[in-house]
């Protein structure tokens, strides 16, 4: 199964390269990772997107708080939360297919942000499904390029999944 874990760290040299020998030493593949100072720029949030069974993913949440510039580990996967990706979108479309594109950036509430003769640029924030049903209505008007964020997650006030 597929894990959010947010890891609350301090912001020192050398930590994501520890965190991330972790998961490599152990045979632990990350699917995301998206890392960002916090209010305080003392300490910083790496989200990471992982796979395994509740075994590894215990595995791998107590070998994280082991670390010395851990704060703290969360599994987001048990609480409510929210997460979103962001993806920047270059399409190529023939000129007939130019206004369709435009259509679909509003429909999937997407803006264009920065587009020339050929290619608009555009960029999304979504939850994992949004963004994929965009991509697929796009592939065939010519996607040019495309990157992705790691996902990001925060949990939502006082409240936990039943």
């Amino acid at each position: 199964m597929r894990h959010t874990i947010s890891v609350l760290v301090e912001n020192k040299f050398g930590v994501l390269s520890r965190i991330s020998g972790l998961f490599s030493g152990r045979g632990y593949n990350i699917e995301s990772l998206s890392v960002g100072e916090t209010i305080d720029p003392q300490v910083s949030v790496m989200t990471i997107v992982t796979v395994g069974d509740d075994w590894i993913i215990e595995q791998i949440t107590k070998q994280l708080n082991k670390l010395i510039d851990v704060i703290k580990v969360v599994d987001m996967t048990e609480l409510d939360h929210v997460e979103r990706e962001m993806v920047l979108i270059k399409v190529a479309p023939r000129q007939e297919d130019k206004a369709e594109v435009l259509r679909l950036a509003e429909i999937f509430r997407g803006r264009v942000i920065d587009s020339s003769q050929k290619t608009y640029t555009i960029e999304i924030t979504g939850d994992e499904k949004k963004i994929a049903a965009l991509v697929e209505l796009l592939k065939p008007m010519g996607i040019k390029e495309f990157v992705r964020t790691g996902k990001i997650a925060i949990a939502r006030e006082g409240i936990r999944k039943p």
